[in-house]
Order: C-alpha cells, then structure tokens, then sequence
C-alpha cells in the first residue's frame, strides 16, 4: 500500500510515523514503534571495532565510539570524534535516517513515496544543505526538510486545533526552542518571528535535579569508597526518569535503587519535583514570551499554545504557561510523537497538494448596480499580496536503498538488536 514517512530526529530520541493512502487520500498517520519497548528510539549511535554503526548503542557507553547530541551540532566548524576519525555531525544525522527509512521499508514492504524529516526552527539554508547533501550522498534523495514548530502545527491541526496563530513549545531531552507558527489560506503553516532556543535546557536537566535531590537525601548513603557514588549515574537517571513519567499522572512515588548495603526508597511527591523543576520551566515559558513579543504580538492574540517533546506533559509546565498565556494550552497524549505525526502529515502534502480554495463569482451590487468583477486567481508564479509566494511543484525522486557508506549501519540492528 503506497505510504508517506516522517521522521522526527532530536537531540535524545528519533521518531517515526507513516500514512498510508486509502481512497484516494491520507489516512490518520500510525507511529511506526522503532523500539518495541517505548516506540522511539535513542539518538544514539555506536561505531564498532569492524566499523557498523548501530542505532541506540551498546549496553553500556564507550565514550570513544559512541556519540548523541550530533543533530545540535550541524554547523560547527569542529568535527565530532568517532572511534577516532573525524565525523561530520550531519553524517550521523544521515546514517540515522537511513536507518529509519530501511526499517520502515522493511516493515511495509516497499519504499515511501515521500519522506518529510523535522528540524530545529532556528536553520538556515547553510545547515539544511549540509544535512541535504549527506541524504543525498545515501542515496536518500526524496527528502524533505521541514521546521520542527509546523509539523507540531499539522499534527495538533490534525486533531482540531482550528487556530491560525499559535506559539510552539518544544521541549526535548537536551534541547528547548520556541516560535511561532501561522496557517495561510491555502492551509499550510509557515514559521515566523524570531524562535528562540535553549540547547542546553530539557527533559533531562530535570532528570538530573531529581537524582542530586536522591543523592542529598540518602546522604552518606549513596557515597561509597572513596566518596564515589555507591550507584551509576545513567543508572539513578534511568530511574529518576521513570519517576519523573510517574508523576505526570500520578501525585507520588518513589525513587527505588540497589545500593551494596541493600535496596532504598526515596518517596517523591509531584510538589517536590515541580518545586525542583520549577526555575527551569519557568525559564522556558520566558523564551516563549520572547518569541511572541519577537513577532510584534502578545500572548492574548494568540489562538492557542501548542506542545510537544517527551517532557511536554509535566503538570506545572501547562500550569506555569496557563498563567502567561491566556489562550488555550494544547498537548496530545504522547507529546514525544507529535513532531513526527505531523511530519508524516506534511509528507502527504508532498505527494498531494492542498489545493487553495475556490474564489467567489462575481456578485451584482445591491440596488441593480454593475456586477463587480470576482478576483481572479493568482497565476502559478505569481503570489496574492501580503502571502508567501506558492509551493513550486516537486518533483519526487526515486528512493533508492542506500548504498554502503565507510560507516555502514549494521542491518536490521536498533535497541531489540
């Protein structure tokens, strides 16, 4: 059944989703679970002694050979360093992708027709020719660029959201970024004003919070010989993780860890995480505001707020945002899914077009006036004023598989390898 993949890779985990036609349009996009146990996969990549490259890494890290946090490092002049040997970050971002494409065509038999791959707002055109040219160099040569904020717009669009203005809150594991979005009459969004962004500031600062909190409680507890931590440190915030999830539902549970002098609990209330949490989300809805005011708005002008990333779903950040904007505050179930779901949404308007809506005929005026003549379309090159010029047609290239590359992922391996 032909199909449409988007794919959204951040800075800590890679999503996939894909739309199927059916009767002559796009169906509602399925996530496709790239990990079997949480549906996303890290973005995480691990260079082994024989030179595959495998998806999520080992068990445990090997910081020489295995790399994350590449995507925010597009641009840099200073290449990363893997097993030794320079890598351009953009290369990784490639290889992964491609492993994405040839898991979904695996899983559906055939290739996608168009693929939309989500980025960070803030781009320009130098790094989106840098990522462009290393698809291009696999061979993945129907791929779309698309900003982050407006495949979160199509999707929350997709679900009712009938706003035309609205601020976008992205917060991921490692990085936060805000703008602002619009939806032209044609239906399409574009960004503008000034986004901001945090690259430093995410889901996982409030991981580490948690875990310094744990350790300040268990005290000499957790110091073992020598004053290390009695407990590994990915370990407490694999934990301190879970926690965190917990409480985005429940108001309290406890952090559980096997320490040699046997197995602890420390109880953790949703208060006490929002109260260690709170200087940070409070410094996100800041960039927010400043994003707005960027764009000559303020927050009552907007028709709504709409979220996404992993940690979107946290209580005080809806809270803290409510109390800055008044306008509705949108998040969708699984707020980790929703750039990829509108990337999907997005690709389907590669292939098929929304078409503008039809003008008005000519109306007589009251009173057996002459009929004003009704507006006539804009010709394909041109654009109606004060609207960005029209989409040039596309022309879809062949998807082909992608050919071995010196750092070649090692087939059909991710997390369940």
């Amino acid at each position: 059944m032909p199909y449409v993949l988007g794919m959204d890779i951040g800075s800590s985990s890679t999503a996939a989703a894909v739309a199927r036609r059916q009767d002559g349009s796009w169906a509602r996009p399925e996530v496709v679970p790239l990990d079997p146990r949480s549906g996303v996969v890290p973005s995480v990549l691990h260079l082994s002694p024989d030179g595959s490259l495998t998806v999520g890494g080992p068990g445990t890290d090997d910081p020489g050979r295995t790399t994350r946090d590449f995507v925010g490092r597009i641009g840099d002049d200073v290449p990363l360093m893997l097993g030794g040997e320079t890598c351009p970050p953009q290369t990784l971002i490639a290889e992964l992708a491609t492993w994405v494409v040839e898991r979904v065509s695996a899983r559906e038999g055939g290739l996608a027709e168009a693929v939309v791959l989500s980025h960070p707002a803030g781009w320009g055109p130098h790094r989106r020719e840098l990522l462009h040219r290393a698809l291009w160099d696999l061979d993945l040569r129907n791929v779309t660029l698309l900003p982050r904020p407006i495949a979160v717009a199509e999707s929350h669009a997709a679900r009712g959201f009938p706003g035309t203005t609205a601020a976008v809150y992205a917060l991921g594991g490692n990085t936060f970024e805000a703008a602002l979005v619009r939806r032209h009459p044609r239906g399409t969004y574009e960004t503008f004003g000034l986004p901001q962004a945090r690259p430093a500031l995410g889901g996982n600062d409030f991981d580490e919070a948690l875990a310094e909190h744990v350790r300040t409680v268990l005290g000499r507890e957790f110091a073992g010989a020598g004053g290390q931590d009695a407990y590994p440190h990915r370990l407490l915030l694999a934990e301190c993780d879970r926690v965190k999830q917990e409480l985005t539902v429940g108001t309290e549970t406890d952090v559980v860890l096997t320490l040699p002098t046997g197995a602890v609990r420390v109880p953790v209330t949703r208060a006490q995480f929002e109260d260690l949490i709170r200087p940070a989300v409070r410094a996100t809805v800041d960039l927010l505001v400043q994003a707005v005011h960027s764009a000559g708005l303020t927050p009552a002008r907007l028709d709504g707020v709409l979220l996404a990333g992993g940690s979107a779903r946290i209580p005080v950040i809806r809270e803290l945002l409510a109390a800055a904007f008044p306008v509705p505050v949108e998040v969708e179930p699984d707020p980790q899914l929703t750039a990829a779901t509108g990337a999907a949404l997005a690709a389907g308007q590669v292939v098929s077009p929304r078409r503008p809506a039809p003008q008005p005929r000519s109306a007589p005026v009251s009173g057996g006036g002459p009929a004003v003549p009704a507006r006539q379309p804009a010709e394909p090159d041109q654009a109606a004023p004060g609207l960005p010029p029209p989409r040039p047609p596309v022309r879809i290239a062949p998807l082909h598989l992608p050919k071995a590359s010196r750092l070649a992922l090692a087939r059909g391996r991710g997390r369940d390898g």
